[in-house]
């Protein structure tokens, strides 16, 4: 596809939708695929034209560049249903400009405006029946692209397939969350692509976050690999301080990722006469505020569960627990962001996309 002018979504219908078969009050968060997924592949230098086609499987030679390299980034974003049966994106244009910044820092090919915003809204017209009404009902996004030219030789992809598959999802809850402090493995590095949403950042946070359950706790906050002084991200979230009344967030580098819940958190909360700085947060002055019962909450800030808020942390064999807060910070900001994304307040920010 060369141009803008020989855009066409080619649409094959499903003979039968499987929706009837869904039970949509007992869905575990990303095991269930609605009818449709969009494919567009790259190859011979450019973008094919993209076709929306029943959800399957599909074949992959075994020598292609994604399982041996690496190649490979996503996106997580929702569509939203309000009370008058009307489906609402969140903030698309940053997915969107996201997604090709990972794509740059990967060496793939980014993806045109044309083919994943115009896929998107017409996928998501195609499955709107699939986005329940209700506040924690959405239906969960899932752009991604991975590199499916063959070879072994470590270089580049010639080939890539760009997808978005979507999966119904209720509230997202975890209860209450205790987290460790890292102070030996990193999630990402400076130089590195932990600014990016590569399939690998998240792998490699496995292993010492299965060592954390061992021990009781559910994530990790992450430290910068140089020192391990510098609180990063908490899991897979960007994380926020309240010290006293003032809200702390590390700032984004090339090591943190540009969380869209994250910057709209932030607007949130200035818009709300909350004081939010973005500066390194260093771990010896949580520690320290924890001590003198100035740390009051800590919190994390993501697509899939908006806001986590945290109840206690570890740093080098000795746990901290938080106070219990009403009307926190976090529950305000989460109840605030959640009600523009449902449109149950007014979006003075223009964050809506309507479908």
């Amino acid at each position: 596809m060369s141009s803008s002018s020989d855009f066409a979504i080619e649409i094959q219908k499903v003979q039968d939708s499987k929706i009837s078969d869904v039970d949509f009050d007992n869905i575990t968060f990303g095991n269930t695929f609605t009818d449709y997924m969009l494919v567009c592949d790259f190859k011979n230098g450019e973008w094919q034209k993209p076709i929306i086609k029943p959800y399957e499987p599909f074949l992959i030679d075994p020598s292609a560049k994604v399982f041996h390299y690496g190649q490979a980034i996503f996106e997580g974003m929702k569509a939203y249903k309000d009370e008058h049966d009307e489906v609402w994106l969140f903030r698309p244009d940053e997915n969107f400009h996201r997604f090709n910044k990972s794509a740059v820092r990967m060496a793939m090919p980014e993806v045109p405006e044309v083919v994943f915003m115009e896929g998107l809204k017409t996928i998501i017209d195609l499955e709107r029946n699939w986005v329940k009404s209700g506040l924690g009902n959405t239906l969960y996004i899932r752009p991604f692209m991975i590199a499916i030219g063959s070879g072994v030789i470590a270089q580049p992809s010639t080939q890539y397939r760009f997808m978005i598959i979507l999966s119904p999802a209720k509230s997202y809850y975890s209860g209450a969350v205790k987290v460790v402090i890292a102070d030996h493995y990193s999630r990402a590095a400076n130089g590195g692509i932990g600014a990016a949403k590569a399939a690998g950042n998240y792998s490699a946070q496995f292993y010492p976050t299965k060592l954390a359950n061992d021990k009781g706790f559910q994530q990790i906050i992450w430290t910068d690999d140089a020192t391990h002084t510098k609180l990063e991200e908490a899991g897979t979230m960007n994380v926020f301080f309240r010290i006293n009344d003032t809200l702390y967030t590390a700032p984004t580098s090339e090591r943190i990722l540009d969380g869209v819940t994250r910057k709209s958190i932030i607007a949130l909360a200035k818009r709300e006469g909350i004081d939010v700085q973005e500066r390194s947060v260093l771990v010896d002055e949580i520690v320290a505020a924890a001590q003198n019962s100035t740390l009051k909450e800590i919190f994390g800030a993501g697509t899939a569960a908006v806001v986590s808020p945290i109840a206690a942390f570890s740093y080098q064999e000795i746990e901290y627990v938080l106070p219990v807060i009403e009307d926190s910070f976090a529950s305000q900001l989460k109840d605030k962001l959640t009600k523009i994304q449902y449109k149950l307040a007014e979006d003075t920010f223009g964050w809506t996309v309507k479908i």
